[in-house]
């Protein structure tokens, strides 16, 4: 039996691609470290932001849809992400500065039993800095240099993620029975999971909610990745899932990683990605971000893709 490593990454849809360049560089001080297409319509960008390499569990990702609307909040849906910060501090620090750049933000508060404070993007996708409070992170998480940010108060990576369902109690049996999640808390409100014990690098918060359906937007969330080794776990997985009734898509090739894709019975989009090869395969770490990157079977179509985007610096 295997044991998910943690989130891999997460993946939300943008309306502007520049304005959320903007955002995640120069107010959240994240590093670009991979300026794509969506390779199943490289007609949009696919952004990715994270540390100095992207490394599995930093990376926050964009699809851009021009035409997009605005989401209506709902159930079944991805509701929030969490990221981690060092300190106490680190939330005064955040406060004052989300002040300063008129950022929608609250007070700190508690979170899934972590000092909290709840904020959003300017496109309402909804976040919460974490206090990590000095504990263990994943070895390979390593700072961008060149943040904005000073570095005792840089985001260090992901944290809990909000699941909000109609009915937990199927969701309960994906985490868990499927997928080696153990419960970590319960409330009323909440139950807590984590991947690994006392971890939350790879947690998720689930919370129940009655009514409709979230209809997604810009700012919502399309789908989390969960963090797996290799190919070989890949198949490990895609045998399970589909002895539990799931339907896979079985194990497709993002060049930057090998996914797998199901969604459990409330419609959630769980996706598996493995750790490399990683985005250094076709750029230094030094160019990272930098040029339009595509994967080997969409180059011969450069010119065509390039002339469709809209520039973003």
């Amino acid at each position: 039996m295997y044991t998910i490593a943690g989130h891999h990454h997460i993946s939300m849809l943008t309306k502007e691609a520049k304005e959320n360049n903007q955002f995640y560089t120069k107010v959240l001080g994240l590093r670009r470290v991979k300026k794509t297409v969506n390779q199943d319509d490289p007609g949009m960008y696919h952004l990715f932001y994270g540390d100095v390499t992207g490394s599995a569990g930093t990376e926050l990702s964009f699809f851009e849809m021009p035409h997009v609307g605005s989401t209506i909040r709902g159930t079944n849906s991805i509701s929030q992400i969490g990221l981690l910060v060092p300190s106490y501090e680190s939330l005064v620090f955040w406060k004052n500065r989300f002040e300063i750049l008129e950022v929608q933000h609250g007070e700190i508060t508690q979170y899934a039993g972590k000092d909290a404070l709840h904020f959003q993007d300017n496109e309402g996708l909804r976040m919460v800095l974490l206090n990590n409070n000095g504990l263990e992170i994943p070895e390979y998480w390593s700072a961008w240099e060149e943040s904005v940010v000073p570095v005792e108060h840089r985001i260090l990576g992901m944290g809990a993620i909000e699941l909000t369902v109609r009915h937990a109690d199927q969701l309960d049996k994906t985490l868990k029975g499927l997928l080696g999640y153990v419960e970590a808390s319960r409330s009323e409100h909440e139950v807590v999971y984590q991947s690994i014990v006392g971890q939350s690098f790879g947690e998720f918060v689930v919370k129940q909610q009655d009514g409709p359906t979230e209809k997604p937007g810009k700012g919502s969330i399309h789908h989390i990745a969960i963090r797996v080794k290799d190919e070989e776990e890949l198949r490990y997985w895609d045998r399970a899932a589909n002895e539990q009734g799931f339907r896979t898509s079985g194990i497709v090739d993002r060049f930057y990683f090998q996914s797998l894709y199901f969604r459990e019975l409330n419609g959630i989009l769980f996706e598996m990605a493995t750790d490399g090869p990683g985005f250094t395969v076709d750029a230094s770490v030094e160019s990272l971000g930098k040029g339009l990157d595509l994967p080997p079977f969409l180059e011969e179509r450069r010119a065509e893709i390039e002339a469709n985007l809209q520039p973003i610096d």
